[in-house]
């Protein structure tokens, strides 16, 4: 098996291989239907759909599901964090004009069934496992990225599913968000055996189950043991920058509509997020305008060992903050003036919400410098983390722009009340 992770498997052997996790498995050289790979990998799958669901013989209920991604949809963002083994995945209903389990393929009502048997509401056996592939962007070529569970011990049961509202073409419409988690099933790899037995003869299909989903049957969510994979750093990609759930996208689009034509604001912003960050951070002071229309922060961030008797370290740090949009990227220009600014013994915070791209990146890692990168991704994850949400985030930033000392009073007070005024009449 070892030879055959994180390689490829040819098309003509897809209807004898296993499933191995990070294997690619190829499509066929046919310029339709017929090339595609999880029809013939796996058994009795269909061909098209994010949903591939597989039922038991003579049963309604399912012996398997794939769940099928490009994980580059920044509206519908399907991640997998593999240092936790979480699997965030989008649900079916992702155009207007359908209730929210009124899918084509049912997607939704099967999310809803497998979260309500995990909490108590049914029966764990009903649960079936659920298989996790991705395009990798290279014809139809697909990447096996696990055998996955509804739930994490770690996610309450009320978060593991939520549905939520999206305004699409003027119209309103809800979807789910759901998140599992990928097994740690070791060294072996999940059999196809398994996978027909479960079709054909689910009675005796345990023999050829994994461990790990052996354990999840018997315990449910205190049974999950996820494949955790600690990271070695590398530059993150656009994506990886920008990733985060519903709550966080809405609070990131408002955040961007709020101070569109009002840049003024967003430092001040800015140094909130920062302080809500790690409340270490004290004491920012806005600095005046730079000649290149520039504006950062100058704070103070204090490490000490938690008593009242030993003096804490105090460090000082550069602040700049970059109000942008998911298409606007943080270049070397804006780094470099950062790197610039920062004195000795000082070191500096880079927070955006957008990303930073490639090449500026690669400078602040490979040559050393310190600062802190604060990306869209990270910021959403702050919010959140600090009870800032969709219902709250437009009362915060007004009240961040109350206190913002570097507006005149007269242009401050006239700001507020534009944006209440635009608030109340939503």
């Amino acid at each position: 098996m070892e030879e055959l992770k994180n390689k490829k498997i040819p098309f003509d052997q897809l209807e004898k291989s296993d499933l191995y996790v990070d294997a690619v498995y190829e499509g066929g050289s046919a310029s339709n239907i017929r090339a595609e790979v999880l029809n013939h990998l796996l058994p009795k799958c269909g061909n098209s759909g994010g949903f591939r669901k597989v039922k038991r013989k003579n049963s309604s209920k399912f012996a398997y599901v794939v769940l099928y991604t490009s994980m580059e949809e920044l509206e519908w963002p399907d991640f997998l964090d593999t240092e936790t083994g979480i699997f965030r995945y989008y649900g079916d209903n992702r155009k207007p004009g359908r209730l929210l389990t009124d899918t084509k393929l049912k997607g939704n009502q099967l999310l809803e069934e497998i979260f309500d048997c995990l909490n108590g509401k049914g029966n764990l056996d009903d649960i079936p496992p659920f298989l996790i592939f991705k395009k990798t962007g290279e014809g139809r070529n697909v990447q096996f990225l696990g055998l996955a569970v509804p739930g994490n011990p770690k996610i309450s049961p009320d978060r593991d599913l939520v549905a939520f509202w999206r305004t699409s073409q003027g119209e309103r419409f809800q979807n789910y968000e759901a998140y599992f988690t990928i097994l740690d099933t070791g060294d072996k790899p999940i059999l196809r055996k398994w996978l027909q037995y479960r079709i054909d003869d689910y009675e005796h299909s345990n023999q050829y189950a994994p461990d790990a989903w052996l354990a999840f049957q018997k315990s449910g969510r205190n049974g999950i043991k996820a494949l955790q994979a600690p990271r070695l750093f590398d530059i993150p990609t656009k994506m990886e920058q920008m990733q985060c759930n519903e709550m966080g996208r809405v609070c990131l689009d408002r955040i961007r509509n709020h101070y569109k034509g009002f840049s003024q604001g967003f430092e001040m912003c800015a140094i909130n997020i920062a302080k809500m960050m790690d409340n270490n951070f004290q004491k920012f002071n806005l600095t005046r305008p730079w000649r290149d229309g520039g504006r950062d922060a100058i704070g103070i961030y204090a490490i000490q060992s938690g008593s009242a008797i030993n003096y804490p370290l105090r460090m000082e740090c550069a602040l700049e903050a970059k109000c942008y949009g998911t298409n606007t990227s943080v270049g070397v220009k804006e780094i470099s003036r950062l790197i610039s600014r920062i004195r000795y013994r000082q070191f500096g915070i880079m927070i955006t919400t957008s990303f930073v791209d490639k090449q500026a990146y690669s400078e602040v890692v490979e040559d050393g410098h310190p600062i802190l990168i604060v990306t869209a991704a990270d910021i959403a994850r702050i919010l959140i983390n600090n009870s800032i949400n969709k219902e709250n985030i437009e009362s915060w930033l007004i009240s961040i722009d109350e206190t913002n000392p570097m507006i005149s009073d007269n242009i401050r007070a006239q700001w507020v009340a534009e944006k209440q005024n635009t608030y109340q009449a939503r």
